[in-house]
């Protein structure tokens, strides 16, 4: 046997026994066909073997996220049945150490990609035969819904089957907890623990082993009780009646819940886009299906132009993610997306705004990642209230001590953190109306809000660079040059401090655990800030300059945009 037939036999052994043991038609059929056309000397065939076998998805706090198809680096039927073994078994570890006599509770919930439905019933059915109490909620859901029924329910943990706004081959598995952390999603070390579980469930058991009982149906109150709740974040003013708005779904699973809260919390229904209304996995008006990506709103903004709307919102496939847009004669089309943080300032000030009437100071707090725009501490020092920066994602800002509102650029708000601790996009909808109708009372738009916001807290301009590869490795060079040879300028600007997150330097600030995180603060106030996507193959580089004016803002957000461009180009070169 040569040296390069060694490796394929490993892989070969790898996809037979995974084969013999998946219990997915579709998946099997794929996988028998590979194996033989490697086993026939099929190059093509072995190394496609090789990249479903070579590795297998990891379990972080974002849980687990990657394209559909049989193979241990996959999303399929055996990974979600060896992850729902692992964490029932790391919940039964942890009710055991607590003295816990009562099985642990776990809800399950789901949206409308490809194998969604059937991700969530193997779990429901594997939670219960390991002797966890497990409760299915009725039918595909906003994640927010799930987020909030392990609260309202009382669980111990929940599990979301989605891929939120991933392309359409993709699913995922978020997993949230109960108890302490008020169904907030895992933190370390928790993700590591239930990694080890889970990669012990693949090495000694076959999914065909594992034992299967009878799960619950959650009952339509819990998502009345969802409803009720959401419909209070802002109760519709006077100045609701003939809003003329659209709103798109974008193929995802948000509108029948948006829709009851709509008409229980007193708003005029939306001008739908009818061609992405209705859930639809293979996403087919859209080629990436996150209202961020060029394109993707297009026929949101020909609903709007054909309406005369006076502006549209968004919500991303599973609705936990808000994307604004208003006219804006400047702009191709005559619409403008906001961006995450004109919209996250907006929704912090309103917060901040009733967080003073309810006479509320330090330490209630506003807190964003500390890729999102500064502005947001400049909105809490105003109104006496405490501001955190913490890592990326919401299983940190929900965390933040006192929190009335948090936000991070990437279209995520958590408006209501007493009743759910993640992004909301619904909610984050109902907000937005909220202040919109207000507006309206007074014979402003939302393009009037934003100004107004400007002339109070100062102007503020943000901006985004990625960098998407096919190997990610490219982006572990880029930073590893970035640490090796810290840039003295960005776009013409000197560089005051440049601040290692991984490494904690004395530079770095203490707000935030180690992370691979580089932050370039510029002598004239400007930000800079580069990682590595958590979701994504993709280097992120977000800006952000404070001017004198709009066109001053604007003027070095320019300058930022090209010298980060020219930063990330000689670095990965």
């Amino acid at each position: 046997m040569d040296a390069t037939a060694a490796p394929l036999e490993g892989v070969l052994a790898a996809a037979r026994a995974w084969l013999a043991q998946d219990p997915d038609e579709v998946t099997r059929a794929e996988l028998a066909a590979l194996i033989r056309d490697a086993e026939a000397g099929d190059a093509a065939a072995a190394d496609d073997l090789h990249d479903r076998f070579g590795a297998r998805l990891a379990f972080g706090t974002a849980g687990l996220r990657g394209r559909l198809g049989a193979g241990s680096n996959r999303m399929n039927r055996v990974l979600v049945a060896q992850a729902a073994a692992g964490f029932a078994a790391y919940l039964v570890e942890k009710a055991g150490s607590a003295g816990t006599d009562a099985p642990p509770t776990v809800v399950i919930g789901y949206d409308g990609r490809r194998n969604s439905d059937v991700f969530a019933q193997d779990s429901a059915e594997l939670f219960a035969g390991a002797g966890l109490r497990a409760i299915l909620l009725p039918r595909l859901l906003p994640t927010p819904v799930l987020a909030f029924a392990v609260r309202h329910l009382g669980a111990d943990a929940g599990v979301m089957v989605t891929a939120s706004h991933n392309p359409p081959d993709d699913n995922g598995y978020k997993v949230y907890l109960g108890g302490a952390d008020e169904g907030s999603q895992i933190v370390s070390p928790a993700d590591a623990e239930i990694a080890a579980h889970i990669d012990r469930v693949a090495a000694e058991a076959s999914v065909a082993d594992l034992p299967r009982g009878a799960y619950e149906l959650a009952d339509e109150a819990v998502i009345d009780a969802y409803v009720a709740a959401t419909a209070t974040v802002a109760p519709a003013p006077a100045g609701a009646a003939g809003m003329n708005w659209v709103y798109t779904a974008m193929h995802g699973v948000g509108y029948e819940t948006l829709s009851a809260i709509l008409r229980l919390a007193g708003y005029p229904l939306p001008v739908v886009v009818e061609q992405q209304i209705e859930p639809d996995g293979a996403f087919p008006t859209v080629a990436f299906p996150n209202p961020e990506e060029p394109g993707a709103m297009d026929l949101s903004f020909a609903t709007a132009r054909e309406a005369g709307a006076e502006f549209v919102l968004a919500n991303d496939p599973d609705a936990d993610r808000l994307a604004v847009a208003i006219p804006d004669p400047a702009a191709e089309g005559g619409w403008r997306r906001l961006t995450g943080n004109e919209t996250g300032l907006l929704l912090g000030w309103r917060a901040a705004q009733r967080a003073a009437d309810a006479g509320l100071v330090a330490p209630a707090s506003l807190a964003c990642s500390l890729v999102s725009s500064p502005g947001l501490e400049t909105v809490a020092d105003h109104y006496g209230l405490d501001f955190h920066a913490t890592l990326t994602g919401f299983k940190w800002i929900s965390r933040a001590p006192g929190l009335v509102f948090g936000f991070e650029e990437a279209l995520g708000y958590l408006v209501n953190p007493e009743t759910v601790r993640d992004k909301d996009g619904v909610s984050a909808a109902v907000a937005l109306l909220g202040m919109i109708a207000e507006a309206r009372e007074q014979g402003r738009t939302l393009a009037d809000l934003l100004d107004q916001f400007a002339a109070t807290f100062g102007f503020f301009q943000s901006g985004q660079v990625s960098l998407r590869v096919d190997d990610v490795s490219i982006i572990a060079r880029i930073m590893a040059a970035l640490r090796a040879a810290p840039p003295t300028e960005i776009g013409g600007v000197a560089v005051e401090r440049f601040e290692d997150l991984l490494t904690g330097d004395e530079d770095a600030s203490a707000d935030v655990p180690p992370a691979d995180v580089l932050r370039l603060r510029l002598v004239d106030g400007s930000r800079v800030i580069v990682r590595p996507s958590g979701t994504e193959p993709k280097l992120k580089a977000y800006l952000d300059a404070r001017g004198d004016s709009a066109d001053d803002a604007a003027a070095r957000l320019a300058a930022l945009d090209a010298g980060a461009r020219a930063l990330i180009a000689a670095a990965q070169a």
